[in-house]
């Protein structure tokens, strides 16, 4: 085997899985602890590297913090976009592959506990509310809100109000990922809501509505059917007088 096949040596392959340890090991202690309690040179030692190390990778503890978001957010609402420019079926099967992909890839793992730091702590940190306002809130309302655009303007979806019908589609995943990672982290899992029929029963009322539609109005009978009906008592009446007769 030539010295250029030979595979990369363990400390090569270490150094260029670092990066993704450290993430990993940034996002168990976010989660845990919170971004204001959680330090650098602790993320550093449960990466089992120097604080120098982290800071080689990640200059900031804000930095890391965004890499993190950037890993497990970003690059999730960007592969849901590339899956809505290329999908060829219904809108209403659109938005349904995408709460679902969103549950089972984001919501339902460790990193799903990102958003409980948001709500808490983020108001706190400008530059961090400015960044996922960017990075994670608009793109999200871009790709829901043109799915039901897309709807909308291929007759599917009558027309609403679409910046309000997004977030009313993305409020429950929010809700569930807060719940998984606070009350519903002190119960059992079978306590836990179902979160793949909360999400399929929320786009069914956004996409029914809770009203039941209309009665059809009565049917009015045909003009021949109505001169039937007048003819028919005529006749009788003529077939009366001749017996009389």
């Amino acid at each position: 085997m030539s010295p250029s096949a030979s595979p990369p040596a363990p400390r090569r392959r270490r150094k260029a899985a670092r990066p993704q340890e450290l993430l990993q090991a940034a996002l168990d202690l976010f989660v845990a602890r919170g971004f204001a309690a959680t330090r650098s040179e602790d993320v550093a030692a449960r990466a089992g590297v120097s604080k120098g190390t982290l800071y080689r990778y990640f200059p900031s503890k804000q930095e890391l913090f965004k890499a993190v978001v950037r890993h497990n957010l970003s690059a999730l609402i960007a592969a849901g976009q590339l899956h809505a420019d290329r999908f060829d079926g219904s809108s209403a099967q659109l938005l349904q592959q995408l709460l679902h992909g969103w549950w089972l890839r984001f919501g339902s793992t460790a990193a799903g506990g990102i958003f409980k730091i948001i709500v808490a702590e983020v108001g706190n940190f400008p530059e961090l509310a400015r960044f996922y306002r960017d990075e994670v809130q608009l793109p999200a309302e871009r790709l829901i809100g043109g799915t039901l655009l897309r709807g909308i303007r291929r007759g599917e979806f009558r027309p609403v109000p679409v910046a309000e019908a997004s977030l009313a589609l993305i409020a429950p995943m929010l809700f569930l990922a807060l719940h998984r990672h606070s009350v519903g982290a002190r119960k059992p899992a079978s306590a836990a809501p179902d979160a793949l029929a909360l999400l399929d029963t929320q786009l069914d009322l956004v996409l029914r509505g809770l009203l039941l539609p209309p009665a059809p109005p009565a049917r009015r009978p045909r003009p021949q059917a109505q001169r039937q009906a007048v003819q028919r008592p005529a006749a009788r009446r003529t077939a009366a007088s001749r017996s009389a007769a």
